[in-house]
């Protein structure tokens, strides 16, 4: 980044004098995940009665937003995700979060392409450093080109924020309007779950397909994580890492030595990531760690970026499949959960990689009211979005096996993914699919 970029002289204010910027119809980004401010939404909160139709961006929210707990119908604020936390996803179930359909990747040409401008961006950073630069620390995104597109910059500075090495991983104070002195709580974390049985014989299979060498993208989730204690026990070395998210699973990889990165192509030696969300050691693991690399959204999710590496294996979940391999991976019938994310990207960069690898995981079933029931299906739940195209379905992951799609007649698909459902379930699966005749009466 070039010194002083903007030639502006930023001011410090309070919160209170921050929020009074805001007026009636603006919009405002709050930025993704940990970079979300703190101070000034609780100011902009006590502000709610005065103001109405403020529309506020974000992603992934990891702590309850002020504004919305102050506005629980909706009448003064509006809230727009790219993403869905679990705490997103009660506010979409009152009416009042909104998802915005994206792959993560694409954000930032959103931003300079299709977004008009932005009244204000307020960002968490990092204080600046000796040379004036606001470190965005483990959250990079698409925070630069949102920068780009507001009238007014704002950070809100923590000292907590780990440091984080990278590329346009930060802002000058040169770009900067005005600077809050944040709380200094400490870093949202994400709680951990302990493996299941069934996530840990998911994992072994997909471990047992990883070779020496590979470079690693992992998902969200207990399951894509349980890969990663597998290849403690399991021997594999040299591992790379290249994922848009950064897990306590592949921080602890890289603790027991074995994330060298030294056969990627791609940032060579160098672990790359575009967010980290995790536990305390997570981030102590990154905080002025140069064998980390915070990049841009762009420069890890788009497919003809993951492909440049070697043996990519993308390991991503799901909550349903049908008989074709169409995935759904982020709602429930019309209702919301999370969001595309990066796993079409990594489904489609994975494949293109030279030797290359794509899982998409699943347990076999699930439990809603005292019922199980399976999570392959005959036909998607109405309303259901597919994620990962059928088309694009490489390997499918259950407790009960692993089926490489790619090259699979429709036949051939739904017989393969019945073999991974329950076995209670298969039987009724089958007459299903010769019924609707995905699989004809000679095969």
């Amino acid at each position: 980044m070039k010194v002083n970029p903007g030639g502006k002289t930023p001011r410090r204010i309070t919160a209170a004098e921050a929020a009074a910027l805001v007026k009636s119809g603006d919009w405002l980004d709050y930025g993704a995940i940990t970079a979300q401010p703190d101070v000034f939404d609780a100011a902009l909160a006590a502000r709610s009665a005065e103001l109405s139709r403020v529309g506020i961006r974000n992603c992934l929210s990891v702590r309850p937003r002020a504004v919305l707990e102050a506005d629980p119908t909706g009448e003064h604020f509006q809230w727009f995700s790219l993403h869905f936390s679990g705490y997103d996803r009660k506010k979409h179930d009152a009416g009042i979060s909104h998802y915005i359909p994206v792959n993560l990747g694409e954000i930032p040409d959103y931003y300079r392409r299709f977004i008009d401008p932005i009244d204000i961006v307020i960002l968490k950073t990092r204080p600046a450093d000796k040379d004036g630069f606001f470190n965005f620390g483990n959250a990079n995104l698409w925070h630069r080109a949102v920068i780009e597109r507001a009238r007014v910059v704002i950070v809100e500075t923590n000292p907590n924020i780990p440091l984080g090495h990278g590329e346009q991983n930060g802002v000058h104070a040169g770009e900067v309007d005005f600077i809050i002195e944040g709380d200094g709580a400490p870093v949202a974390e994400l709680p951990s779950t302990a493996p299941t049985e069934v996530d840990r014989a998911v994992g072994r299979l997909i471990a047992s397909e990883i070779e020496d060498g590979a470079c690693l993208q992992i998902g969200i989730g207990g399951m894509p994580n349980a890969v990663c204690s597998q290849l403690l026990d399991s021997g594999q070395k040299d591992l790379g890492i290249h994922t848009e998210m950064l897990t306590d699973g592949l921080a602890e990889l890289y603790r027991a030595g074995r994330v060298t990165n030294a056969r990627k192509q791609l940032h060579p030696g160098k672990s790359a990531y575009s967010f980290a969300l995790g536990s305390r050691a997570l981030y102590d693991t990154i905080d002025g760690n140069p064998d980390f690399h915070c990049l841009p959204v762009e420069a890890t999710n788009l497919p003809d970026v993951i492909m440049r590496n070697d043996r990519v294996v993308a390991i991503n979940n799901t909550t349903q499949i049908d008989l074709q391999g169409q995935a759904a991976s982020e709602s429930d019938g019309h209702r919301h959960i999370s969001g595309t994310g990066g796993q079409l990207q990594f489904v489609r960069g994975a494949y293109a990689s030279k030797g290359g690898k794509s899982f998409v995981c699943l347990s076999s079933t699930y439990e809603r009211k005292g019922i199980r029931k399976s999570r392959i299906v005959l036909e998607l739940t109405p309303g259901n979005v597919v994620t990962t195209p059928r088309s694009d379905m490489m390997y499918v992951v259950t407790e009960y096996g692993i089926a490489n799609l790619k090259g699979r007649s429709v036949a051939e698909r739904a017989k393969a993914l019945i073999g991974l459902a329950h076995p209670d379930f298969r039987e009724g699966l089958e007459r299903e699919a010769r019924a609707k005749g995905l699989i004809p009466r000679f095969y």
